[in-house]
């Protein structure tokens, strides 16, 4: 079934379909027998293939008139179908009846009797203007049958009784097959009837009907002549059909078939094939939740025909358990479907509001998706179903019904759970903010080679204007044993840093610049240590670079080695740390010369920003350049009040770590040797009085120089 057409509600009638999938080719010749045993036993005969909605009714119609077409036998059976939902009135309906049952027959000579007949009993009991629609007439045939009916024996009674002998000479039978007669109106239906038990008694003709049996009786409760009674509408049923044909049921066996083969046909059609964890994966979702909604054939083909619909771009840029589950939600539950683009960032981890539910027990944030979905109408026997789905897409929920839920594994296999491929699944594409994994994985082939494209071009943009996303997803490539350009990507970072666009996450907490070196330090210990010098430097030929350079070399060295051995410690320290250091503290020297004949407060913030970054290099080199400048240009104070920003409210403008750096960068007796006519001055003292943010920094250094003499005396 590699060649299924999914894109249809027609019945399954491909020859090459294979082995006999449903059993209706088998039931088909079951009613091709019965109707030639019928056929020996009465003249005209109603039959009622019976069924549920999506059971298979229309495939065994078909594969019942396909089978006595082939049959190809002079006395063989003649086939009309007859679609009752195009006419709304008896007169229109027993017109189209006698002009199928006609152009049944064969056009040669040997038939044209009875296809007079046939068409002369329609002409008799049919009004003059809707005889032209069906049988054809122009004006002058329409003037004729006026005559005709004027002078002529045109009475009914007389045109019916010729077309029984007409039939009855032809000696072949006619099946007239009428489907889906559930959808018809309480009017309708009674028109058929009507047509099919009286008007339409004929010798040779024989009726196959199919219906619902539940949505026939409810069609028929509605009408005047039945009442509210399901009783009379049986009985008026059983009046009508002699034959019942209740269609084979569908075995949950058969239902797993059609269900594997269509998922293959799928797959097969958009070059997909199942790993073995994804097969455990739809297993479990299949028999725990899918299974039992999948019961027809109509719901399974709409199910994988949504599914090959709407795959398309997304191939290779989902994960293909997680498309076909929201497939299913999508197809059985509109409303709750619906429920996922409004709690997107709730069912990503990701919502502001999380904070405010963490003392929240597992079984309320149940209870509440539980209300959520009753109102979006998912019936109470199929909540704890499309809870349980729900659970294997999303962590917050998985975790709630007491599963584990690994967020990162999600965002591994690009699942719907995570927030960086959530939006695909429900736009069915790759959004234009996002970066389709081909396009992803050429651009870092392309850093690789050292060879300039688009793709890299792309990347790299978005790397400045996506970081915290872009920085993500190179990230799931590294956990998953993806070989990275390491040294490619920290060049592009260093380059690209400062001058990142965009926006803060996670409550402003996650800046772009935080994932770039969070990134920077992973990718940097991929690199052979004997590399890593040499790419440091080079990020530091920027003052952007230089900062991120010296801020990566510091996350690694102070990351205590797999023996335990801290790398700030000298004597423990490798000598590419020593090496690279020492590289990146000479050009951040030359980044700072500038700022060298400039005041304080003249000074950029990205060289304020070089200044610290510096004590991370050289401490000593650091230290000796600033107390150099102290001595020649720059008060301590006014480099204080530049270093130390005045917006750190509501922390302290020296915490313990602010002190330490001071440290490191001046040195604190040093700083206070330098400040101690205006830390020994009272603060209120007029004359010496600074403003009131160096007031701020000089009270702090008064107050941690009396903490220490207390805790030295």
């Amino acid at each position: 079934m590699t060649d299924a057409h999914f894109f249809n509600d027609e019945p399954f009638l491909n020859h090459e379909e294979g082995s006999d999938l449903l059993g209706h080719g088998q039931y088909a010749q079951h009613v091709i027998g019965l109707l030639d045993r019928v056929r020996d036993q009465t003249e005209t005969g109603v039959l009622a293939l019976i069924g549920p909605w999506g059971s298979g009714k229309s495939s065994v119609l078909g594969k019942v008139a396909r089978g006595l077409r082939e049959a190809r036998s002079d006395e063989g059976w003649l086939i009309a179908e007859l679609n009752p939902w195009l006419y709304s009135d008896l007169e229109s309906l027993m017109l189209a009846l006698f002009s199928e049952i006609r152009e049944a027959f064969p056009k040669d000579e040997r038939w044209s009797e009875a296809r007079q007949k046939i068409g002369g009993f329609g002409q008799a009991i049919s009004p003059l203007g809707k005889v032209t629609a069906f049988f054809g007439l122009d004006s002058a045939g329409l003037i004729q049958e006026v005559s005709n009916r004027i002078s002529g024996d045109t009475s009914a009674s007389a045109a019916k009784h010729k077309a029984e002998e007409a039939l009855r000479k032809a000696g072949r039978p006619v099946l007239v097959v009428m489907d889906d007669l559930d959808r018809l109106t309480p009017e309708e239906l009674l028109v058929v009837f009507k047509l099919v038990r009286l008007v339409g008694h004929l010798p040779g003709v024989y009726y196959l009907i199919s219906f619902d049996e539940r949505t026939l009786l409810d069609v028929l409760q509605r009408s005047e002549l039945v009442g509210n009674s399901e009783t009379r509408a049986r009985e008026f049923l059983e009046k009508i059909i002699q034959v019942r044909l209740d269609l084979p049921a569908f075995r949950e066996r058969d239902a797993d078939i059609l269900v594997d083969r269509s998922l293959t046909a799928v797959l097969a059609s958009h070059g997909l094939t199942l790993t073995p964890g994804e097969q455990q994966r739809l297993s479990e979702a299949y028999y725990r939740y899918l299974q039992a909604r999948l019961r027809t054939p109509r719901a399974i083909k709409r199910f994988f025909g949504q599914a090959d619909a709407t795959l398309g771009q997304l191939t290779g840029n989902v994960d293909i358990v997680d498309f076909l589950l929201v497939t299913f939600l999508r197809t059985s539950e509109p409303r709750a479907y619906q429920l996922l683009w409004q709690h997107r960032a709730e069912l990503t981890g990701t919502s502001i509001d999380l904070s405010t539910r963490r003392d929240e027990r597992p079984e309320q944030r149940i209870d509440r998706w539980r209300t959520r979905l009753q109102n979006a109408g998912v019936a109470e026997q199929h909540l704890d179903d499309v809870i349980g789905l729900m659970g294997m897409l999303f962590a917050p929920l998985r975790q709630a019904l007491g599963h584990g839920a690994d967020p990162q594994a999600i965002a591994l296999r690009r699942g719907i759970g995570s927030i960086d491929y959530f939006d695909r699944y429900m736009v069915f594409g790759i959004p234009d903010d996002d970066l389709p994994e081909h396009t992803f994985d050429t651009a870092l082939q392309q850093l690789a080679d050292g060879t300039p494209g688009a793709e890299a071009d792309e990347l790299l943009l978005r790397l400045r204007d996506d970081t915290q996303r872009i920085t993500r997803r190179i990230q799931y490539k590294r956990a998953a044993g993806t070989p990275l350009p390491a040294a490619a990507l920290l060049k592009a970072a260093a380059q690209h840093y400062g001058h990142l666009t965009a926006a803060p996450q996670a409550l402003g907490l996650f800046t772009a610049d935080r994932a770039m070196e969070f990134l920077a330090k992973d990718l940097l210990t991929d690199l052979a240590e004997p590399e890593r010098p040499e790419i440091l430097k080079i990020m530091a030929e920027t003052p952007d670079g230089a900062v991120l350079s010296a801020r990566t070399l510091q996350r690694v060295a102070t990351r205590a080695d797999a023996d335990g051995v801290d790398h700030t410690q000298a004597a423990a320290t490798p000598d590419w740390i020593r090496e690279a250091r020492s590289l990146i503290s000479h050009e951040i020297a030359g980044h700072l010369t500038p700022a060298v004949s400039r005041p304080v407060h003249d000074l950029t913030e990205l060289e304020i920003t070089l200044i610290w970054a510096r004590r991370h290099t050289e401490p000593e080199a650091s230290r000796t350049w600033l107390n150099q400048r102290l001595d020649e240009e720059w008060a301590p104070l006014d480099l204080l009040a530049a270093l130390l920003p005045p917006d750190r409210a509501p922390f302290p403008v020296i915490d313990y770590d602010t002190l330490q750096s001071l440290d490191a960068l001046i040195g604190l007796e040093a700083l206070h040797s330098r400040l101690a006519p205006l830390l020994d001055a009272p603060a209120s003292d007029p004359i010496t009085a600074p403003e009131e943010h160096q007031q701020r920094i000089l009270q702090a250094l008064r107050e941690h120089r009396a903490r220490n003499a207390s805790g030295s005396s």
